[in-house]
């Protein structure tokens, strides 16, 4: 897989998505300052699928799954898929694409998926 099929920036509704998502983590006002913060970093790294995931904790979710399918359908269209919205943190948290990386996965474990990525927020005490 190469990264042709990845857009050079997150969608604009990729980052109230992953505030709502960081919201149930965090305090809602640490989560808007993260997704502020991703919204407003302009480097781009790339991960592999399989790294992603392996961080994340999370499980690979089966083609079946209806959105990893919506991607994959998505990427055999020539609709290039939005960049990944990260947390950094044991566990990595993956406020926002976890389908896209599922389906990347699916294409080819290696593939270098294009992510933002910042620090996790210090949450209130």
């Amino acid at each position: 897989m190469t990264s042709e099929h990845w857009k050079d920036e997150p969608d604009k509704q990729d980052y109230p998505a992953a505030r709502s998502y960081l919201s149930l983590l965090v305090d809602p006002s640490d989560a808007k300052k993260a997704a502020k913060a991703l919204a407003d970093d302009p480097g781009a790294s790339s991960y592999k699928a399989k790294d992603l995931l392996r961080a994340a904790g999370l499980p690979l979710l089966p083609l079946e799954d209806p959105e990893v399918a919506k991607d994959l359908a998505k990427v055999k269209a020539g609709t290039k898929l939005s960049p990944v919205l990260l947390v950094r943190g044991d566990p990595l948290w993956v406020a926002d694409g976890y389908h896209r990386i599922c389906a990347s996965y699916h294409l080819d474990e290696d593939a270098e998926i294009p992510c933002r990525i910042v620090a996790r927020p210090r949450t209130h005490t």
